[in-house]
């Protein structure tokens, strides 16, 4: 008994580590563009908010510090606004009725909310192993930072991240041909 549960935590560490060593690696290449769809069923892509901070949260309807997190991304839209910021909130509810529960209490949230819950693998494609997990784009559509787990003493860096990708040009200048 004791040999399958230390085969199963072992097996369990080896998921954990896989996928944080996928997430890291997405650190300066391009955002996988697919976000899943809306309320709307409308296709939402990374790809929309080009010259926009773009700040994607994974989450799930369980996961009480995804619950604590959500509040504050949403003022975070509202206070730097839909000009300069893009958060979206992808569920991972394989229960989909949990998530359209949830997007009916936050329904005057103003961050876009979208769903993974086809399995259409955006979760896959960001190497999320945990939860909440999030990942900030930089305004040329490039993974900038990924955080995983939820902390109020991590919030300052959070922000001092955004405010960092904020301040960057919306394109880089491209050399001219002599």
């Amino acid at each position: 008994m004791m040999l399958a549960l230390k085969k199963a935590a072992t097996l369990l560490l080896l998921l954990l580590l896989t996928g944080l060593a996928q997430a890291a690696s997405l650190v300066g290449s391009p955002a996988p563009d697919a976000l899943g769809v809306d309320k709307d069923n409308r296709a939402i892509h990374v790809s929309d908010y080009r010259g926009k901070v773009v700040v994607l949260t994974f989450w799930a309807s369980w996961c009480g510090y995804c619950l604590k997190e959500l509040p504050i991304l949403e003022n975070l839209q509202r206070k730097v606004g839909s000009e300069q910021i893009a958060v979206v909130a992808i569920n991972t509810d394989r229960d989909h009725d949990k998530y359209r529960t949830m997007r009916r209490r936050m329904k005057d949230f103003q961050l876009t909310l979208t769903a993974d819950g086809k399995k259409e693998g955006i979760a896959e494609a960001y190497g999320v192993s945990g939860l909440p997990h999030m990942v900030l784009v930089d305004k040329q559509g490039q993974v900038a930072y990924i955080h995983i787990g939820y902390s109020e003493d991590a919030l300052p860096r959070f922000v001092y991240e955004i405010n960092l990708l904020l301040e960057q040009a919306a394109e880089t200048p491209v050399a001219a041909n002599n």
